[in-house]
């Protein structure tokens, strides 16, 4: 309990300096990304970890016929996303750290984590999945996106002072498994440069793994611009 105190404190400080931050390249990243995934203007979204809704802003403009919900585990965050963006009608803001979240009957098409699990004890990471996996449907996807773990290391023994209350790097191969053990597959994980020439953050999206029914086969013209695009690439004889 004392943890989660001292965790809850750092968050409703650090609260302060996310507003003079506000927008910038990771939080446009994220947005493009998740557009590019599949969010859709009537799309429901769970975000977790919100912080002051910066992100939550931009996915509820993205979703304006559909409905964000966004928690958080800091009241003094919550309390500035509720006034910083009021005017969404459809964004709405919750205290919650995930262990008790309970919506009867109700499931999200998007669940997003905007660099959070990083400041999420790894061990309580199976159970947000689960709680995750009891309001999704079979078309839902997950978004996670994190620093990447090289990086952060670099960070924790280089710079240690800009790092959160927690912050560890993620092994990518066991957060893919406490995903997929919750019923999700890996569509699609990628590695990208964000502030830095070296490789700074990561994506992934999950979908769910209902079963495959049906299968259409790609046109022969598409196969052709596909094998087109190769060879010109690789400037070989066609």
């Amino acid at each position: 309990m004392e943890e989660k105190d001292n965790v809850v404190s750092f968050y409703d400080q650090f609260a302060d300096q996310q507003e003079k931050t506000g927008i910038n390249s990771r939080h446009l990243s994220i947005i493009d990304k998740l557009v590019k995934a599949g969010l859709a203007p009537h799309h429901r979204v769970l975000e977790v970890g919100c912080g002051i809704g910066t992100v939550s802003h931009l996915i509820a403009k993205r979703t304006s016929k559909g409905q964000v919900l966004a928690v958080d585990i800091s009241p003094e965050s919550i309390q500035k996303a509720r006034q910083l963006w009021k005017a969404q009608s459809n964004l709405h803001f919750e205290v919650s750290d995930m262990k008790g979240f309970v919506k009867p009957n109700q499931e999200f098409d998007f669940f997003v984590f905007p660099d959070v699990l990083e400041h999420i004890p790894i061990d309580q990471h199976f159970q947000i999945f689960q709680t995750v996996k009891r309001h999704a449907h079979p078309l839902s996807v997950i978004f996670i996106h994190i620093p990447a773990p090289r990086f952060l290391e670099w960070m924790i023994k280089n710079e240690p002072a800009k790092l959160q209350v927690i912050d560890q790097p993620l092994d990518s191969g066991q957060l893919v498994k406490t995903v997929t053990d919750n019923g999700f597959y890996l569509d699609k994980m990628e590695t990208y440069s964000v502030f830095y020439q070296e490789k700074d953050y990561q994506y992934f999206v999950f979908r769910n793994q209902n079963p495959i029914t049906t299968t259409t086969p790609l046109s022969k013209w598409t196969v052709f611009a596909e094998r087109l695009k190769i060879k010109i690439r690789h400037l070989l004889p066609l």
